[in-house]
């Protein structure tokens, strides 16, 4: 008779899929606004069987989290990725924020998340949040940033991030590059860099794969 088991790798590898399926539709339903939906609908929005949810799964509840974390896990992974070459803390910052407010334009699923979960994002041990207060707090020891509090400076940044973010939303004629790099000046400036450094950091050229799909 023939063997019909899979092998370890090849199970692994399937339950790997139908994990990402459920994870891909939970961020849909995320940025679409529809996080009361029943777990039948999301795994209908899968296209999983009820029961390999629960492999997976212990409430929607842990798969939208998880489904959260994903994308923070990305675009953290991105910002490291397109920052590695930077020594400057104060331009590795500039160019994190600046990529992040184009974010909401090229990545419209990506954006409607991070806008959802927003407070939450800011005191999150995973994507921008953890990234940005590393930058803060090396631009401070290398003397670029005249801050007292990296922690509320944190916030005021995030809270200017996801304004700008909701502004983009709100009125998709204006400018999300021009808009993004004035945000980012006016933060630099905040932080202690004059007007004239603010400015030139912002305009230097940004990697040209920030958006490029893995």
């Amino acid at each position: 008779m023939p063997d019909n088991s899979e092998s370890p790798n090849r199970l692994a590898r399937r339950k790997q899929r139908t994990r990402t399926a459920l994870v891909k539709a939970a961020q849909r339903l995320i940025a679409e606004g529809r996080v009361n939906v029943p777990v039948l609908e999301i795994t209908q929005a899968a296209d999983v069987g009820m029961g390999s949810f629960y492999n997976h799964f212990e409430s929607k509840e842990q798969l939208f989290e998880a489904a959260v974390a994903d994308v923070l896990d990305a675009h953290g992974a991105m910002l490291d990725r397109l920052t590695a070459s930077i020594d400057d803390p104060a331009e590795t910052f500039a160019t994190s924020f600046r990529l992040t407010g184009r974010l909401f334009r090229q990545r419209p699923q990506e954006s409607e998340i991070l806008l959802a979960n927003g407070p939450a994002l800011l005191s999150s041990e995973r994507g921008l949040a953890p990234r940005a207060l590393r930058d803060i707090k090396a631009g401070v020891d290398a003397g670029r940033f005249q801050i007292d509090d990296p922690e509320l400076a944190l916030a005021i940044a995030g809270g200017a991030l996801l304004g700008l973010g909701k502004l983009l939303r709100d009125d998709p004629h204006r400018d999300d590059a021009r808009a993004a790099d004035t945000v980012t000046e006016n933060v630099l400036r905040l932080f202690g860099l004059s007007a004239d450094e603010a400015h030139a950091v912002c305009r230097r050229p940004l990697p040209d794969d920030t958006f490029a799909e893995a």
